[in-house]
Order: C-alpha cells, then sequence, then structure tokens
C-alpha cells in the first residue's frame, strides 16, 4: 500500500550503465524517499530513461547497487518487485491493442497483463477501476477502444492503470509527450493534485521541458550526458545557472504560481 514504506523508495550508489562504448549512465547516485516527487529533466540523450528503467527494475546496472523498495537488484525477483511500481511509457503504450477496450486496459493492470484475456476480476478489481477512470477523467469512454482516445484520453488512461495496483512508487516518462495545449494543461492540473495527496505513492516524472512541471513537485534531478548536473529540491536545482548547464546553452527561468517556464538569455 502507498505511505507504508518508511525507508528510502529508490536508492542507487555509484550506478553505470554501459552498452558497448557508449556511458548511458555514470556514477549516478540518487536517493527516492516516499513522501518526495521528483522530476528528472536533460536533453535528448541525457539518461533520463536509462535511470527511469533502473528505478523500474526494467534494467539493471553495469555497475554500482540499485535498491528498489529495499530490495536490491540482482537479488529479487524482478517481476515479483514490478507488481509494486507503477509505469507509463511510450514503450508500454505500443504494446496495448487499439481495439482493447479502455476499461480492460486499466482494471487489466491488476494481473500485470496487457489486455483482457481469461483473468477473472472481482468487485474491488473493478470498483477501483472505475474509480481511477472517473479520477482521471476517462470514465465514460469505458467501453471504446483505445485505439479510438486522443492522445490526452490515452495518457491518463496509461495513468490510471499504473495506479491500479496501488503502487509504492510512480514512473512517469514523458507523459506530456505529443499532447496539445489543453492536454497538456489537464494533466499538468491532475498530476498537481496527484502530487499533493499525501496518500499517494512517491512519483518521479521525466520531461524535456519545464513548463511541464507539475506544481508540488519536491524535487529534481538533471543529467547531461549520463551524468548528473544537479539533484535536491526544486528551488536548488530549478535555476538558470544549473538549466544552462544541463541544456548546453544559457536559459533564463522563472517561476509564477509554482509553473516554471525557460526562455534562452541573449
Amino acid at each position: 500500500m502507498a505511505g507504508v514504506w518508511t525507508e528510502p523508495v529508490v536508492e542507487i550508489r555509484g550506478a553505470d550503465v554501459v552498452r558497448g562504448q557508449a556511458h548511458l549512465l555514470r556514477a549516478v547516485d540518487w536517493t527516492v524517499r516516499p513522501d518526495e516527487r521528483w522530476v528528472l529533466l536533460g536533453p535528448n540523450g541525457a539518461g533520463k530513461t536509462t535511470l527511469l528503467q533502473l528505478a523500474g527494475a526494467q534494467l539493471h546496472p553495469t555497475r554500482g547497487e540499485v535498491e528498489i523498495l529495499g530490495e536490491t537488484l540482482g537479488a529479487v525477483d524482478v517481476f515479483e518487485l514490478r507488481t509494486r511500481i507503477g509505469l507509463t511509457s511510450a514503450a508500454l503504450a505500443q504494446r496495448i491493442d487499439p481495439g482493447e477496450r479502455v476499461g480492460d486496459v486499466v482494471v487489466s493492470a491488476g494481473y500485470a497483463v496487457v489486455g483482457r484475456w481469461r483473468e477473472r476480476y472481482g468487485v474491488h478489481d473493478l470498483t477501483r477501476a472505475a474509480l481511477l477512470m472517473q479520477q482521471w477523467g476517462v470514465a465514460r469512454m469505458a467501453h471504446r477502444p483505445f485505439g479510438t482516445l486522443s492522445e490526452g484520453e490515452r495518457k491518463r488512461t496509461q495513468i490510471a492503470r499504473a495506479l491500479m495496483t496501488d503502487p509504492e512508487l510512480l514512473l512517469l516518462d514523458e507523459p506530456g509527450a505529443g499532447l496539445d495545449l489543453g492536454g497538456r494543461e489537464d494533466l499538468v492540473t491532475r498530476l498537481s493534485d496527484l502530487a499533493r495527496d499525501e496518500n499517494a505513492p512517491a512519483q518521479v516524472l521525466v520531461t524535456h521541458h519545464v513548463e511541464e512541471i507539475p506544481p508540488g513537485y519536491t524535487h529534481a534531478l538533471l543529467l547531461r550526458g549520463g551524468e548528473v548536473v544537479g539533484s535536491g529540491p526544486v528551488d536548488d536545482v530549478l535555476t538558470g545557472p544549473l538549466l544552462s548547464e544541463a541544456f548546453g546553452l544559457p536559459l533564463d527561468v522563472q517561476r509564477d504560481n509554482g509553473r516554471f517556464s525557460a526562455r534562452r538569455t541573449t
């Protein structure tokens, strides 16, 4: 149950991820606690998705140690561990059959499968799925095929699915990608509400854009070239100098009513 775990939900020490001659991550240290909401920022190829895969027990480090929910990767059944983690990503979305009904996309997370087959779901599962679909604004689409949804509706369906098992850690890989302005703002508002919910799990959001950071997110980690540029509370990390270093150009950062924006300086 979210809120039960009191130790760090993610603890990464000296992690390298190497593929061939490429260092995807280099000497990364990172700790996420249950009441924290983190955003991972950096340019394309910075290592954000790779780091999220470590946190989601989808990938093992080449060197270093990764502990997720008290379990050490390499000494735990990752299939069992993954049931305690909610994840949304483009890769997962591609696995969903366009003809699958939205309600089945959500409820089937209870069996850690994509798509409904011959599983039997009890009243508790069906009720929880219905409540999550209502919370994320897709309840009226429960019987519609997933492939007929707008991009924003698909993203919200995936988040409802990720929360279905009441995870202790929620990982969101670029949930704002491909959304129009209205879809982005609706998603940011909903994620902000979730971030401020004391009973919600620890959250990690990957994005390229500071404008997509929901108010209520507490911490930020900046990556460039697989290395950490800055890590800590958002007010200390999301600054002009550190974002300029991460993205390789001079940036001015503003914050208004909890929302960030960044522009290149002249």
